[in-house]
């Protein structure tokens, strides 16, 4: 009888490569999301992880394009900055290495003029 070392997933391999958003990171977007569903504003979201980015999409209803998405690109730290808002039409609406205030462009869009 020969014993043989287990072989490892090749799964384990891609998972550490993906970029993810960590739990402050999340905290601070699901704070500026919450308020804005409790305004009626956005109603549905999505994460994604991939290789060079995480991607926190935000949605006006289900079935549509992303309003906003709120981007984390490691490998733009020392450049423009880590994380980035990018609008419907993909025009970059903040860049920066603070997610506070890279989020705050979000709150800005939702003060409008009352009639």
């Amino acid at each position: 009888m020969t014993v043989q070392t287990p072989t490892p997933f090749p799964i384990a391999d891609r998972l550490s490569e993906q970029v993810c958003f960590d739990r402050h990171e999340l905290g601070k977007i699901l704070a500026v999301y919450g308020r804005m569903v409790a305004l009626g504003e956005w109603r549905d979201y999505g994460l994604s992880t991939l290789r060079d980015l995480a991607v926190f999409s935000i949605f006006r209803r289900t079935a549509e394009f992303p309003l906003y998405r709120v981007e984390k690109r490691p490998k733009l730290r020392a450049r423009q900055g880590m994380y980035s808002v990018v609008a419907m039409d993909g025009h970059i609406l903040r860049r920066g290495s603070d997610l506070t205030q890279v989020l705050r462009v979000l709150e800005v869009k939702s003060i409008r003029q009352v009639d």
